[in-house]
């Protein structure tokens, strides 16, 4: 004899239920707090393990709460971010955005990365999460400055003579592959080759080659 789940199994046949189990079975229900079940599927808190990445968010959720700064929920709301959501900036694209703006801070919530092709580096101050060693090489060579943001938090607490930046978030690989088939009229999707040659098939997709017309 086996006990489940307040049934009891005699012989392979189920016995009904007791009525203390009946009861107690009609009165469970799913426990919600008030306001009904939520959908948001937003983050609230970064995926990360990184402790210090976890110090950001608490100073953060610390100046929005205090200060009422848009500059400081947008700080927040992308430390929250997934990688992919936080893309790097090289040292050229930087220096474009921040051409006559030299006395203010440029802000990333990323990483900045060197680029080879830039020879004269602009005496900026930027702030991001991380800077790769050549970037930050030559941003302090030029006499620039390479911050931190809890630094920034010190010198621009709601954000004052700064200038927000964001990192292409589709110049990666994987997203010219994504679309219409490759080889469907007006499609420029990328597609999934071995290599370029004669001996490789590209035969995804409808397309003229192949008879279709639209």
């Amino acid at each position: 004899m086996n006990t489940w789940s307040g049934r009891v199994l005699l012989f392979g046949k189920k016995a009904p239920p007791s009525p203390a189990v009946a009861a107690e079975a009609a009165a469970m229900g799913i426990d919600l707090v008030a306001g009904g079940k939520s959908k948001k599927t937003k983050r609230t808190a970064p995926k990360s393990d990184d402790i210090y990445l976890k110090l950001l968010v608490k100073l953060y959720r610390f100046l929005v709460r205090r200060t009422g700064s848009n500059f400081n929920a947008v700080i927040l709301k992308r430390l929250f971010m997934s990688k992919t959501n936080k893309p790097l900036m090289s040292l050229s694209r930087l220096i474009r955005f921040m051409e006559g703006k030299e006395g203010k801070i440029a802000v990333l919530v990323g990483t900045i990365t060197d680029d080879t092709r830039v020879y004269q580096v602009l005496a900026l101050k930027v702030v991001a999460l991380r800077f790769t060693e050549r970037a930050r090489a030559r941003i302090e060579k030029a006499g620039g400055e390479c911050l931190t943001f809890d630094q920034l938090a010190l010198r621009a607490p709601l954000g004052q003579n700064t200038v927000l930046l964001r990192g292409p978030k589709n110049a990666r690989e994987s997203v010219k592959h994504f679309g219409k088939a490759p080889g469907v009229p007006h499609s420029h999707t990328k597609p999934y080759v071995r290599s370029k040659g004669r001996k490789f098939e590209k035969a995804r997709g409808k397309r003229n080659s192949r008879g279709f017309r639209v």
